[in-house]
This record gives structure tokens, sequence and C-alpha cells, in this order.
């Protein structure tokens, strides 16, 4: 149940007679170029595999991209799990597609530029981030079927404010550990398939059938897949929350996520544990997790609009004396996904 948040990334395009792209990034103040005749077959494990893997994926599923100058600025917290990837896949997608000329859906778009994260990039990431960076909205959150891509838009209170922690920290388990719980769970849909014939993926399990048959699994693997289990039904239970603006219900499922993602996923840390543990303590405060791949970065907190401040003061103080670190932390508002803003200068 992802929101598109007040952060943003923005490509400028200017078009290039020659068949090529030179993508410029103001984070890095670093250029590439890339010849659209020949487009590299590989990653490098370089800021530009994210834009250069999407423009490979458009060419590779046949749209006719335009050659181009992009230069990439972007406010999104780089690491931080706030899916700043996501953000340059969905804008230079958008960008090349549209000064190509090229009516592409946007559940295409997401589609393409999560394959290029997954088959250029080579992280097995969802779908989620880029979805919600196309189709995102204000003052909403969305969940996804992320098999159907089935979609709802779901009312946020204006009663209370998403508020993201960042831990300032970002530890190296993260890259690799995605796609190992990713390879766990898949063997735990083998391994219950023997007596669960026709299930393709945990979202076809309930709770009660990986009870009845966890004898089958590895102690580790049970406790992956119990994570996605019972996270499938907490955001389904997290939906009848905010359709009934029961911000207490919806703060629990957030706290039982965080301490699934802990002990059953464990993919948070010791930094991400103490943020969520002080931002609880604060009154005011409906619920805290982490939120993005882990070991680091983001948590996400629900708080009273009244209790913002005391909020902010008081994580940020016993955080910082707890870790010696100091922490950013931003009030957020939920806004709308990838869109074309025109020049001053083109009257077109």
């Amino acid at each position: 149940m992802p929101v598109a948040i007040n952060f943003s990334t923005h490509v400028t395009l200017i078009p290039l007679a020659e068949h090529r792209l030179e993508i410029f990034s103001e984070s890095f103040n670093e250029e590439i170029a890339i010849d659209l005749n020949k487009p590299p077959t590989k990653a490098n494990d370089h800021w530009s595999d994210y834009p250069v893997g999407v423009a490979v994926m458009l060419l590779r599923a046949g749209y006719a991209i335009s050659g181009a100058r992009l230069s990439i600025q972007s406010d999104v917290p780089i690491g931080s799990g706030l899916s700043s990837s996501a953000a340059i896949e969905v804008a230079t997608a958008f960008a090349l597609t549209r000064s190509s000329g090229e009516d592409v859906e946007r559940a295409e778009l997401a589609r393409l530029c999560r394959k290029a994260e997954n088959e250029f990039v080579g992280a097995r990431v969802g779908i989620m981030d880029q979805f919600i960076s196309l189709f995102g909205e204000r003052d909403k959150a969305l969940q996804l079927d992320c098999r159907s891509l089935e979609y709802k838009l779901l009312p946020l209170s204006t009663e209370a404010q998403l508020v993201i922690c960042n831990t300032m920290v970002k530890h190296a388990l993260a890259s690799g550990a995605y796609n190992e719980r990713r390879a766990q769970c898949e063997a735990g849909v083998l391994q219950l398939s023997s007596e669960l014939p026709g299930i393709k993926a945990l979202r076809d399990v309930s709770p009660g059938q990986l009870e009845e048959h966890k004898n089958l699994l590895s102690e580790v693997v049970y406790r992956r897949c119990r994570h996605i289990v019972t996270e499938n039904d907490r955001v389904l239970a997290a939906g009848e929350a905010l359709e009934h603006n029961d911000l207490n219900r919806f703060g629990s499922l957030m706290n039982a996520s965080h301490e699934s993602l802990r002990d059953d996923y464990e993919v948070s840390c010791k930094e991400l544990d103490l943020m969520v543990g002080f931002a609880r303590e604060v009154e005011g405060v409906f619920g805290a997790r982490m939120t993005g791949g882990g070991f680091g970065g983001c948590t996400v907190n629900l708080v009273t609009r009244e209790h913002l401040e005391t909020f902010r003061t008081v994580v940020a103080t016993r955080y910082e004396e707890a870790t010696g670190l100091k922490p950013e932390i931003y009030v957020c508002t939920a806004e709308n996904g990838a869109e074309e803003l025109k020049s001053p200068r083109d009257n077109s």
C-alpha cells in the first residue's frame, strides 16, 4: 500500500538529431552517453544503469526512442528506501516516450521499468515502486494487486500526517538480501505446492494453510513465508481501516508489520528498531514501521497533526543521543505521480 510522497525526480529532455542518449546526473555531477543503435547489454554497477536500463527495455519492446539529452535532478534521498531508483526509471521512461511520440499506457511503463531493474540492473524487485510513481494521486494511498495490477485509491485522513524518519544509515546487506529473501519465498511456494497444488505465489496461501503445512518448510523459509502471508492480510485490513477512517486500527497494523519485518523477514537493523521504538513512545503516534528494503534507510510514521513538532523534536533528540547520528525527518503529503511539465518557453 504505497503513497507517492512530495519528493520529486525531474528529467529535463532536449531532443538530439543523433540516435544517442546523453544523460547527466546533477546528484553525481557526471555525464554518460550511449548509442541507441548499439545499446549496452549489461549493467555497470553505476547510477546510469537505471535510466540506461529503461531505454534498453523500451527498445527491446519495439518502441522507437529518439535521440535526446537528459538532465536528471532529484531530491529523493538516495539509498533511503524511498524508491529513488524507481523515480529515476519512471521519469526517464515518461520523458523518452513522450518526446518520441510513443503512446505507452502507464501500466506498461511500470512493467518496463520493473523489467529494467530485474533484467538489466539485476535486482529482483516487485512492481509496487514503479506503479505508485505512475499512478499515485494527491491525498490518496494506493492498494495494489501486484498480480493483476488492479488497484484501489484510498483516502488519507486529514487528522494525521505521514512522517518519514531517515536513520542516515544504509548497511551493505541490503542489495543481496532482497534477492535472497525472494529465493527463500519461491522455495517455500515450491515445497508447499506438494500439498497445495495450483498455488503460484504466497498470495495464494492463507495463514491457516501455512500453519497446517509448516512441517514441509525449514524454520527460516517458514518465517519468510509467514511474513509474506500475514503481510498480505495486513494490507487488506489496512485498506478497510482507511475506508472507515480507523487510524488506531491502521496504526496497529503498521506496528505489526514492522515486527514481522524485524522478526520473520529479518530485514530491519538496530537503527531502524531504535527509531521505531522512540516514535511509538510519543503521544499522538498511531503507528511506526520501517519502509523500503531494510538494513537502514527510513521509517514511516502516522502522527496526529497537533503532535508533529513534539514528534520531530523527541525522536530526533533521542535517536541522536542513542546513535550519534543526526536524522532527517520529513513531514510528507501524498501527491500525484509522473506528469509532464512544460517549459515556460514552450508554447506548444
